[in-house]
Order: structure tokens, then sequence, then C-alpha cells
């Protein structure tokens, strides 16, 4: 497993009965989480005094329960900062168990001793492109979330690399690959976190058991003649490591030789010092 240590301003304090209990900065929150099917007491004080905690609904979703709490707040990872906002779904914008992603692709592009052109797919609030444009990277940030890509912009002016080479493309991440790949542009890396299921902003639909392979596969097409590394992230159950390693294999390994090899990704419990599970990653690097 690749676990993501490195953090001073986020924790995992502990984890029992489907929840688990995060610090995030100075704030508390308590948020549902599916790998957490264990019921153990719940001895840390932080679960009475939380900041926050999501509720789930019996119907679906949920809703928040706020004490104290700001709208907006601020978090370090090293040099990068970053901007939290509580919204539905239970999410705060970010995905602190990237960092573990970060650091590996911030060093590639460190050691590669030249120009890198990156493309972030289903880029997000900007985790990975901030890192990306702080290890001296051009980065193409890609969202269908207008939202997303404004909070992204906010994440890197508070990382003081507002001058970074960024370009922002609000559009459906298939469409805008295909559209590269008729202009002929190329990238040396590419980053993608695909969600589960989506819609792109005329509506495409997006289902990951039926679109993964077929995208990665076009991706592979814009990849330049010094490819550095490919990044695939995935949340969903069904698409375990050796799944997306096998992928990784057939379409770039067999295509640019280089290796691949697939994880889960996973935090530190400050409590039990077990590491909770937070999804897989595959990388491929020539």
């Amino acid at each position: 497993m690749w676990i993501a240590d490195g953090w001073k301003d986020y924790e995992v304090i502990d984890t029992s009965c489907g929840e688990k209990l995060e610090r995030w900065g100075n704030y508390i929150l308590v948020r549902p989480d599916p790998q957490v099917i264990w019921n153990t007491e719940k001895r840390a004080e932080e679960w009475r005094k939380c900041n926050g905690h999501y509720h789930r609904s019996n119907k679906g979703g949920g809703s928040w329960e706020f004490h104290n709490m700001p709208d907006v707040w601020q978090i370090n990872y090293k040099n990068l900062k970053f901007n939290l906002q509580p919204f539905k779904f239970k999410h705060t914008g970010l995905f602190p168990e990237q960092a573990v992603n970060w650091e590996w692709s911030g060093q590639k592009i460190k050691n590669a001793g030249r120009s890198i052109k990156v493309l972030n797919l289903f880029a997000y609030t900007g985790g990975a492109t901030i890192a990306a444009a702080a290890a001296g990277a051009s980065v193409t940030h890609v969202d269908a979330s207008k939202g997303m890509v404004t909070w992204a912009k906010e994440n890197l002016a508070a990382s003081g690399l507002s001058n970074a080479p960024v370009r922002w493309i609000v559009d459906d991440c298939v469409k805008f690959v295909e559209r590269e790949t008729r202009r002929g542009n190329k990238y040396d890396a590419i980053i993608m976190d695909p969600p589960s299921y989506g819609r792109g902003p005329k509506g495409e639909i997006w289902k990951i058991e039926e679109k993964i392979h077929p995208f990665i596969q076009l991706c592979a097409k814009l990849l330049s003649d010094t490819p550095l590394f490919f990044l695939i992230n995935s949340y969903t159950t069904g698409l375990q490591p050796a799944v997306l390693s096998y992928m990784a294999e057939l379409e770039l390994v067999k295509r640019y030789g280089g290796r691949a090899e697939a994880q889960e990704i996973g935090l530190p419990v400050t409590s039990n010092g077990l590491i909770l599970p937070c999804g897989a990653s595959a990388r491929w690097e020539c």
C-alpha cells in the first residue's frame, strides 16, 4: 500500500462504526467512510468535540451539523496550500490520501531534467495540478465543473503559484482528449482521477466500468515521444489495483515499455496505528 504519511495539518484520529474522525488544521470533522465496518469504542475525546459531523440519510445523501465552523479555511501540505469548504456529499474539496501521489509525480518531474507538460483530467480542486506546477511542470487542468476549476485557481494562488504555467479548461474530459488528439497535441505525463459516475456539461454520461479502458487507450495517444509517467486513480470499489495494473500493462507498457505498478492508497490512523484504505492508484513510468 502507498501511504500518505507526510501530513502535519491533516490527521485521521480514529475510525469506528462506519465513520472516521479527522483533524483538518484546527477543525475536527466526523464523516462516513464505507471502509470502516468495525464497531470499536470511540475513546478519543474529539468524537464529542467535533466541529462538523456529516450524517447519512436512510433515503440517500445526508447533511452537515456544524459547531463553530468557518465557511472556508485553509490547510498546508508542505509548501502547498488548500482552501477547504464542507459541501454536499460529505466532501471538503480535498482528498488528503492523494498526497502520496503528489510526492511521486513531483519527484518524477523534478528529476526529469527537462521541461514537462502534464495533462490533469477530472482535475477537481487541483491538488495534483498544484503539486506538478510546484515541481516545475506546465499543466493543463481539465474538469467539467466551472466551480471546481475556479476553486483550483484559488488553491494555486494560495500556494503562491499564480504565475505558474497552468492552462484551465472547463470541458468534458473525453471530448477534450478527442480534440487534443485531432490537434496533434502531446503531453509528457497524464494524470486522471475519473469518477465512478458523472455527467459532462452537456449531459454526457460517464460510467467508469464502461469507459475507463477505452479512455486510457485514447489518452495513451497523447503521450509524447519521451513520456515520463501516467497516473490513474480510482475510488470505485470494483476496480481493484490489479485491474488498473492490467490496463496500464496493456495500453502503456506494451506500447512504450517502462513499468507499471498498482497499489491501494491509504492514510495512517493515529489511535490504533492501522492504515485506512482510500482507493487505488496505478502508476506507469518510462
